[in-house]
């Protein structure tokens, strides 16, 4: 049955590329009436460095494409990274939003492989007392004490990820359908972890492994796999960079064990944002905002799979924090970003822009009693807009953040972070 799901996600996956790979001129007619207009493919060198991945260097591209008359199908949109760290990490993704014409279909991608590594700090925010494993040693079960473990506990994984949603259009801006979804998380090694006893020793136990073994997961691998139900609102007058409109976005994802599913499970995701002209002049300045909410519904999700900040869709959300560094059953992010036109010139008036930026993350840990809103994390920061293309408004974004704990970074894309 897991093959089955492969399968299928993988032949969505070859459509949705065919679409995309078309090769011609600016603008290229097919006598079915499908028409591409102004195709872009952007490459862009990365160099960067944060506390997940050392240097990370490699290559990043945003592509767009018109898939029908301009005056009345939206632009799609693509972008994608292929990357390798100092810590020997490789990673690709592949982040798709498709609008066919006259935008009577939506076909959303989101495709990656990893070979990778990074901490994880238990669930919740907040003081890490509050965290399923802490520094202080604990009673695991049966009267078994473990030694002290640190909060930041490496681990290192493979991780393939399918997922496909089809919208229809049945009202102006609103859309319904269905998706598909596989996660499969494997070769997974808990650094930290140590159950040897000899001698009276005390055991390590680390949060993946603690949580695993109290939901009855496999600590070296796990699968998630499903389908999910979904409605979108979608004003925007651009999805790589708008300058106005709201998006708002409702999937409710099942994950059955017919379908491949370590165990059952559901969970809903909620999603809004909106942009706010504070300029009758420059479309460009104005005032984003963006919130989401993962919630479990029923029966636990593995560990790596729990709502976390950095594995939303396009893997924006916490800048300042590494990624996956608040994780919990329940997780509601919020993000405020002020955005300024700062220079240009004749060809391109919105050629450099500045931004600032404030985020709020809140994470439960039911396990130990931890509900939402108890503690609030936040990160904060300035970044740099360099426009690449003006038709399509792709932005080379450079960002630099703060939050607590001592957390900060540099955060490069390229296009615009919501």
């Amino acid at each position: 049955m897991k093959y089955k799901v492969i399968i299928t996600l993988v032949l969505l996956v070859l459509y949705s590329l065919n679409i995309k790979a078309q090769n011609a001129k600016d603008t290229v007619s097919y006598d079915k009436g499908l028409s591409i207009n102004n195709l872009k493919l952007v490459p862009i060198p990365i160099i960067a460095a944060n506390p997940t991945v050392g240097i990370l260097y490699g290559l990043a591209f945003s592509s767009t494409a018109i898939l029908g008359d301009p005056s009345n199908t939206r632009m799609s949109t693509s972008s994608g990274t292929v990357n390798y760290s100092t810590n020997n990490q490789f990673l690709s993704l592949i982040k798709s939003t498709i609008y066919t014409s006259r935008d009577e279909w939506i076909l959303m991608g989101d495709w990656r492989y990893f070979d990778s590594s990074q901490p994880t700090f238990g669930l919740g925010t907040g003081p890490k007392s509050q965290k399923l494993v802490v520094n202080d040693s604990i009673e695991y079960k049966d009267g078994m004490f473990t030694e002290p473990v640190a909060e930041s506990q490496m681990m290192s994984y493979r991780y393939l990820k399918l997922s496909e949603i089809l919208l229809k259009q049945i009202h102006q801006h609103i859309y319904l359908g269905i998706g598909l979804h596989l996660d499969f998380h494997y070769k997974i090694e808990d650094h930290l972890l140590s159950l040897d006893t000899i001698g009276g020793k005390k055991p390590q136990i680390t949060s993946h492994y603690a949580y695993s073994k109290v939901h009855d997961y496999n600590t070296n691998e796990y699968m998630l796999s499903g389908l999910s139900l979904n409605a979108v609102f979608d004003s925007r007058d651009n999805s790589t960079n708008p300058y106005s409109g709201r998006y708002a976005l409702m999937s409710l994802r099942i994950n059955p064990l017919a379908l491949g599913s370590d165990q059952n499970s559901s969970s809903l995701w909620l999603e809004y944002r909106d942009y706010f002209s504070v300029s009758k002049k420059r479309k460009r300045d104005l005032i984003a905002f963006w919130a989401y909410a993962d919630l479990q519904i029923s029966g636990y999700r593995p560990y790596m799979d729990l709502a976390a900040i950095g594995w939303d869709q396009f893997g924006r959300s916490g800048r300042a924090y590494v990624q996956g560094r608040f994780r919990g059953n329940n997780l509601i992010y919020s993000e405020v970003e002020y955005r300024k036109r700062i220079w240009g010139t004749k060809k391109n008036p919105d050629l450099i822009g500045a931004v600032a930026f404030v985020n709020a993350t809140t994470a439960s840990n039911l396990d130990a009693g931890q509900n939402l809103f108890k503690y609030v994390n936040y990160g904060y920061g300035i970044g740099l807009r360099v426009m690449l293309i003006k038709a399509s408004r792709i932005n080379l974004t450079l960002d630099y953040a703060w939050g607590d704990y001592g957390a900060q970074g540099i955060f490069i894309n390229a296009s615009e972070v919501f």
